[in-house]
């Protein structure tokens, strides 16, 4: 296989060979006064050129893309590498010092969050964060204060009531169990369960409501043949796996946990949870399966968004289907993590160097759904809803996406107003490079925003 031929390595996919540091950012149109933070996005960026046939998208070191917008300008754009140890040896530098998990010193690539006054880029599997500065140089691995015993996940969800920071993180070597964390506002961890589930599975999201967490217990199970292969991320799909999904309330004992099956299939992403009456009722992103065809990144076939019911008291799962186009990295306004919304956003996803890509924004209250084309080519990106003030209504704010100019070979950050979902960009920002098609990214407002 060439480069070519592996489709994560190609167009819009394909990783960028410098660090930059770019000051005072051109923009068409304006930025709001209200935005004064960082946009931080995370995502695969090899540092060396891998070997096509066994590069897998979920492989490649993390390098973190970053805007910093204040008093309505756009003052810098920045890209690093996560400097792990062969990161940093790589480019000449010193490692910088921290603990390792079970050898798994490993450069994230998946998520990057702020949380208790430090910027995290996360992954999952085994390894352990990467704490970063506020200008996204490489601080060194860290376990959270001697509180994380093994890795952690990449997908943490914060409850907006009490700040702290619900996951599900699994390894290999722990056999068929996964640990459920809560770490604390302070950012040390305060919980920690061990939950058995049906094998040694890759648990890549959770879902929290007010008072349960639900593990998601599918089909994707680690292949000691994918490791022979050399494959890099080395889970694959097993059609003999029971899906389930499993409720304990927050802090209950691991016994208490109650089982749902389902129909095989896979979700890399739930859209939100929330409880109603004697429900649960998960939006998800469903994945017939993945890792079963290709096996260098999730394109089996198209996902699509779902609802799931479960009945807590029947112990049944009801799934209906909510919107069968295409798509994939599904957000809310995240002050309603685990409470009921009425909003989603998500973007539209096909094959790798599909043409067409675009955003959608859901009102599942009138069942309907827009869509904002991006530029042509411009490969999936996550859309990140920021409200206009912490007290602002849940459609008061603004969308903000990657998308790619093919005139200048270069990523614009689009600054959309929430409510005028199809118009114009209230801001487009200019930046000076390409950011690879990649993972997930957050908005981090200043400390000070009121």
């Amino acid at each position: 296989m060439t480069m070519q031929e592996n489709p994560y390595l190609v167009g819009t996919y394909r990783p960028v060979s410098a660090e930059l540091t770019a000051l005072a950012l051109p923009v068409t149109g304006r930025i709001p006064d209200e935005l004064t933070g960082r946009y931080l996005r995370n995502g695969p960026n090899p540092l060396t050129a891998p070997e096509p046939a066994t590069y897998h998208w979920f492989s490649g070191e993390g390098m973190v893309h970053g805007v910093r917008l204040r008093d309505g300008r756009a003052d810098w754009y920045r890209n690093r590498w996560v400097r792990s140890a062969r990161v940093a040896t790589a480019l000449g530098e010193p490692t910088r010092p921290g603990p390792v998990h079970a050898g798994m010193d490993f450069a994230p690539n998946t998520n990057v969050i702020g949380h208790a006054g430090r910027t995290l880029a996360l992954v999952e599997g085994g390894a352990l964060p990467y704490e970063l500065t506020d200008e996204l140089e490489t601080i060194g691995p860290t376990d959270l204060g001697a509180t994380l015993d093994g890795g952690y996940t990449a997908h943490p969800k914060r409850d907006p009531v009490t700040g702290e920071l619900h996951a599900i993180s699994y390894f290999w070597g722990w056999g068929n169990k996964v640990r459920y964390t809560v770490l604390g506002v302070d950012g040390r961890i305060r919980r920690s369960v061990d939950i058995e589930v049906g094998g040694p599975v890759s648990i890549h999201d959770l879902s929290i409501t007010a008072s349960h967490v639900i593990i998601y217990d599918l089909p994707v199970v680690f292949s000691p043949d994918l490791i022979r292969q050399g494959i890099g991320f080395p889970y694959a799909w097993d059609p003999g796996y029971q899906a389930r999904l499993g409720v304990l309330r927050h802090e209950a004992p691991a016994e208490d946990i109650c089982w749902f099956d389902i129909d095989p299939c896979y979700v890399f992403h739930p859209l939100n949870a929330y409880e109603d009456d004697e429900s649960l009722v998960l939006d998800v992103v469903r994945h017939e399966s993945v890792f079963a065809i290709d096996k260098l990144g999730p394109g089996d076939q198209p996902p699509a968004l779902e609802r799931w019911t479960l009945d807590l008291a029947s112990g049944t799962v009801k799934q209906e289907g909510l919107d069968d186009q295409p798509q994939e990295f599904p957000r809310i306004d995240e002050r309603l993590i685990g409470r009921r919304h009425r909003y989603g956003y998500t973007a539209m996803v096909g094959a790798p160097g599909s043409a067409e890509t675009a955003v959608i924004k859901h009102d599942f209250a009138k069942a309907v759904s827009e869509e904002r084309p991006l530029g042509s080519g411009s490969g999936p990106s996550e859309p990140v809803f920021v409200p206009r003030h912490p007290e602002a209504d849940e459609a008061d704010g603004w969308v903000l996406c990657l998308s790619y100019d093919h005139e200048r070979d270069a990523s614009d950050l689009l600054v959309i107003n929430a409510a005028d979902f199809t118009g114009q960009p209230e801001a487009t920002i200019h930046l000076p490079a390409r950011v690879p098609v990649g993972f997930h990214g957050n908005w981090i407002p200043d400390p000070n925003r009121d």
